[in-house]
């Protein structure tokens, strides 16, 4: 199998089928940091890298993994109630300029 480097933003799936984010390198200490589909940050060595069984995947089109607030949360609300970008994760880029 082919290692796969770490890039920020890239998402991977472990053997155990955990999937998460790269989404920081720190090559000054040498690690690379993880988001889990569900949140959690991790840590990981950037010379154990190779040893981990990954396999690169796009990302998952539930985004709201990671989200503290769940589709549930605002039953009886109508669609404007809804938070800007909840259905269109990229929707609040266009508030930017």
């Amino acid at each position: 199998m082919a290692v796969v480097f770490p890039v920020i933003g890239q998402w991977f799936r472990r053997s155990n089928g955990v999937l998460f984010e790269v989404v920081a390198l720190d090559e000054q200490d040498g690690t690379v940091e993880l988001q889990q589909f569900d949140g959690t940050i991790d840590e990981i060595d950037l010379e154990a890298w190779p040893e981990l069984l990954l396999v690169e995947v796009s990302p998952p089109e539930d985004w709201s993994g990671s989200v503290d607030m769940d589709p549930e949360d605002f039953v009886g609300k109508s669609e404007g109630d809804m938070p800007s970008g909840f259905h269109d994760p990229l929707g609040f880029l266009n508030r930017l300029d």
